[in-house]
């Protein structure tokens, strides 16, 4: 099984002198990292080179913050690193710089390459860099990238998790570890050979508050009117809450935007739902920005409320299935994809729920998460981007 390595200091080096207690006697062949925003990611690179060498690839990428075993913490100065040593199974990387230039077109190009690399059906972790552009702010939207990366594909069809990174919970920056260096703009991809499964698990924490309404109009991620009426009107309305001109952000703590996937009329089950997260509101046009723009004009959606104790909830039955999954099989590496929100600081949670879900796997499985801006996970026949989950993936043979 992988080695796991944590550290916590305001130094690049002393954090990663941390990490090496942990992987004393390894003999990594790839290292994946995820490295809070206060630390510059060349300073990583040199000091992981200083104690692994300099030809081992390092993939990974600026975290809002990183989940181990027995903690967490998102001051921005957490590194955590997953060290994989000679005996175990290791994945190709796959890399793509040119997100700026199009992430439908990037998105494209790297799933050519993975049509050509990846077995059917192989499991293949993702990340990307959430940031585009600091000022205004914009993002690097996952649902282009991916839709991008399914029409590389064609037919070809593969289990794609992955998560947006960030430099912190305020959407300031990212970057990514590419195997060689640090760079903007840019996706990595890990393929894992086919004898190497995964078992997912989505944890969700949200519940409709609205009846269904129709989007009515929509430019790219901005939504203007919702059955006819002003976006932000309407939500304000609903949630029972008046927003003042400078604290649109309280909005993305309490609301999201659903959309149902299947039986509109089934029962309420939280894995049925798609929710985007709100990323800014405008009282001058009475609309909202989502952290997404694949809705579209016609769009069925509800307004959704965020509940910790669903939350919490949620958590608890994800983690007593994928343990039971778990029985009989040879466990590489659980990956926990966290989306920032969830983080109490960011909640209200009375507890972090990163926490129940480190304590309650299995504690024979290596484990590592991370703070991430956007989850992508297999949903509904092929991998979409989610807001607001939790993505546990446990990696595993029989």
């Amino acid at each position: 099984m992988v080695a796991i390595g944590h550290g916590r200091s305001a130094s690049a080096s002393a954090a990663i002198e941390q990490c090496c207690v942990a992987l004393a006697g390894t003999q990594p062949r790839l290292l994946l990292a995820f490295c809070g925003g206060k630390h510059s990611g060349s300073e990583i690179v040199t000091a992981l080179r200083a104690a692994f060498g300099p030809t081992v690839p390092i993939v990974g990428g600026s975290a809002a913050g990183v989940i181990w075993r027995d903690g967490l913490g998102y001051s921005g100065l957490e590194v955590g690193l997953v060290a994989f040593g000679p005996d175990d199974i290791l994945p190709e990387v796959v890399v793509n710089r040119d997100l700026l230039e199009g992430e439908r077109a990037a998105g494209r190009a790297l799933g050519q390459k993975l049509a050509e690399i990846a077995a059917p059906e192989s499991v293949v972790l993702m990340f990307y860099d959430s940031v585009a552009n600091q000022s205004p702010l914009r993002l690097h939207p996952a649902s282009d990238l991916v839709d991008g990366l399914q029409l590389g594909l064609a037919d070809h069809r593969i289990r794609l998790i992955g998560g947006g990174m960030l430099t912190d919970m305020n959407l300031s920056d990212a970057w990514i570890l590419d195997g060689a260096s640090v760079v903007k703009h840019a996706a990595v991809a890990l393929v894992f050979p086919p004898e190497l499964e995964d078992e997912t698990v989505i944890l969700h924490g949200c519940r409709p508050v609205s009846t269904f309404m129709e989007i009515t109009r929509i430019e790219g991620a901005e939504v203007f009117e919702l059955d006819g009426r002003p976006a932000l009107d309407v939500i304000e309305r609903m949630l029972g809450v008046t927003l003042g001109s400078t604290s649109s952000h309280d909005l993305s703590l309490i609301a999201t935007l659903g959309e149902k996937q299947g039986d509109p009329y089934a029962a309420y089950d939280e894995n049925s739902y798609v929710n985007r997260l709100i990323l800014r509101a405008n009282r001058a046009t009475g609309s909202i920005t989502l952290f997404e723009k694949d809705f579209r004009e016609g769009t069925r959606v509800q307004i959704m409320s965020r509940d910790n104790a669903l939350m919490l909830d949620s958590v608890r039955n994800g983690i007593r299935a994928i343990n039971q999954a778990q029985r009989g099989r040879r466990s590489l590496l659980a990956v926990y994809i966290d989306c920032a929100g969830r983080a109490s600081v960011r909640s209200g949670a009375s507890i972090e729920e990163a926490h129940l879900v480190a304590d309650g796997l299995d504690h024979a499985i290596p484990f590592l998460g991370f703070y991430s801006g956007v989850e992508i996970a297999p949903f509904d026949g092929y991998s979409r981007p989610l807001d607001w989950t939790g993505l546990l993936t446990v990696l595993s043979t029989q």
